[in-house]
């Protein structure tokens, strides 16, 4: 999983998602995350003053790119290398520059893309409506939060399962 560009100077320019959605649907996956042993990521563009990270992500340290893919940080993807895993599962901000960049290079390298987009914000809807048809034109998938936390746990009256649920219900404000 990688949250991409979640930081609260970029996460207030989203046209589309409001921060606050976004940010209470990152939290909601950093919490299932965690729950269920996930390894994830964090990528930020360099920003003045440091990454800027928004509150919600657990801490660790960010890894902090050039340019507008997180597939072109070749520290980032050994570190997704490294895990072995094949599907990657994307958010963040903006929409149509590091999730659309992150998810064509990802696809374009075998892996299989997943796109929550109640946790990305872009530009302008009809420009991250259009984002989402490409990525999903190139073999990945577009869903929620919801959609995404509830394939993956299926029985909520296990410890696991009951965290994943609450956190749903923290998802709905």
């Amino acid at each position: 999983m990688v949250f991409a560009d979640l930081q609260d100077s970029i996460v207030a320019l989203s046209g589309t998602n409001s921060p606050e959605t976004i940010r209470r649907s990152a939290g909601v996956l950093a919490t299932v995350a965690q729950a269920l042993d996930i390894p994830f990521t964090v990528s930020v563009a360099p920003r003045p003053g440091g990454p800027g990270i928004i509150g919600e992500l657990p801490e660790t340290p960010p890894f902090v790119r050039g340019g507008p893919c997180c597939w072109d940080d070749q520290a980032w993807r050994g570190a997704i290398a490294a895990e072995d895993r094949k599907t990657l599962v994307i958010c963040g901000v903006t929409s149509e520059i590091v999730v659309l960049h992150t998810a064509l290079d990802a696809l374009a390298d075998g892996y299989h893309a997943i796109v929550l987009v109640d946790a990305c914000g872009g530009m302008s809807e009809r420009t991250e409506n259009a984002a989402f048809r490409q990525i999903e034109a190139a073999g990945g998938t577009v869903t929620s939060v919801a959609s995404f936390v509830t394939s993956m746990v299926r029985d909520f009256t296990t410890p696991t399962g009951r965290t994943a649920i609450t956190a749903l219900h923290d998802l709905m404000g």
